[in-house]
């Protein structure tokens, strides 16, 4: 057992590349585990940099010089997220408080509903179930309750460091885009001389990257903008927040969509009832859902993201249980590294059985 434990940990790691992509690995993953929290301004200013250093590097195609570009794609990006804040955000919290404020009476609804069930189907249902049943929500609701004006305290907490992300995000995103070049070179001056695999490695994860975040917010505002219409249209209440918590919602594969389902839902039986209304809603919605994951995904990520449904689903829960919110953002993109890292081995171990058989022959 212990010869073929050492077999393959020779096999495997006896190239320096393999041994300096795995430290390299091991040394980021703790450094991000441990110090996750206070990297979060950078984490958010990686990603917008990410975004925009598409338009900016067209710019520069076209002879803008880089400073110039960066100027003018910033300014742009800062003053689209200032007009979507100053339009939705209004709205969102006039929606908000309304759902807050129906919830009693969708919940007052939905107990006469549950009473009635005993004398409908008393050989199935028995009022006691109903009470228990009744009592037990009522206990979840209060605390739910509960942790909304818990979290309404942390929020108003919080206030200070969404202050310091308005100006510190739009400094470091400047800075990254404006000195790309000389961050990278940096970069690589500080890897190990041994560093073949981590830059190949490095080269296709920083296109996957860039392509994922692209299509990402492309894929975000399509399906926020199509739900929203559709809602609008066939009138249901809230069609604001719910589209923009389904636009959300594809940043969590799979999952996002199933858990934005359930309030879409809910929303449209206590507004419509068991009616045509609600079964048209929800084909449209699920027309919508079809649409988005069977051509829109193929469309903007091509073969970008190439992983089995299960593995992107492990992921999700496995880096999002590591790092929460920022897991879950890049847990398609950590699956991806997983997976090129395991190529890169992979490759290197044939090229080397390759060369050992030439030099037998």
């Amino acid at each position: 057992m212990l010869d073929m434990v050492s077999g393959w940990y020779k096999k495997r790691f006896s190239d320096p590349n393999a041994v300096s992509l795995i430290a390299m690995l091991i040394i980021g993953f703790f450094a991000f585990y441990l110090f996750g929290g206070l990297l979060a301004p950078f984490l958010v200013a990686i990603v917008l940099a990410y975004l925009l250093e598409w338009p900016v590097a067209k710019m520069v195609s076209f002879g803008i010089p880089r400073v110039l570009s960066v100027l003018l794609v910033l300014t742009l990006f800062v003053s689209l997220m200032l007009f979507a804040c100053f339009g939705l955000l209004p709205t969102m919290w006039t929606q908000i408080l309304n759902l807050f404020s129906d919830i009693p009476s969708m919940f007052n609804d939905f107990q006469l509903f549950l009473s009635s069930l005993p004398d409908k189907h008393p050989d199935l249902i028995q009022p006691h179930m109903v009470n228990g049943f009744i009592d037990t929500l009522q206990r979840r609701v209060l605390g739910l309750g509960e942790l909304a004006v818990k979290g309404s305290w942390s929020s108003i907490v919080s206030l200070a460091a969404l202050g310091v992300y308005l100006i510190l995000v739009p400094l470091l995103v400047f800075f990254l885009l404006k000195d790309k070049t000389e961050i990278l070179a940096l970069f690589s001056v500080m890897l190990p001389k041994n560093s073949k695999l981590t830059h190949q490695v490095g080269h296709e994860m920083n296109e996957q990257i860039s392509n994922y975040i692209r299509g990402k917010v492309i894929e975000i505002v399509i399906v926020g903008l199509a739900t929203y219409i559709a809602f609008a249209f066939l009138g249901l209440r809230y069609a604001v927040l719910l589209s923009v918590a389904t636009g959300l919602s594809v940043l969590i594969p799979y999952v996002g969509a199933a858990a934005v389902t359930v309030p879409i839902f809910l929303v449209a039986l206590f507004q419509f009832g068991i009616s045509p209304e609600l079964g048209y809603l929800m084909l449209t919605y699920s027309v919508i859902q079809a649409l988005d994951g069977n051509v829109l995904v193929p469309v903007l990520f091509s073969e970008a993201v190439n992983l089995h449904p299960i593995f992107i689903i492990i992921s999700v829960l496995f880096f999002g249980g590591l790092w929460g919110f920022w897991g879950v953002f890049f847990a398609i993109p950590l699956a991806t590294l997983v997976k090129a890292v395991l190529n890169a081995l992979s490759l290197k171990e044939r090229n080397t059985e390759q060369n050992d058989i030439k030099l037998i022959e």
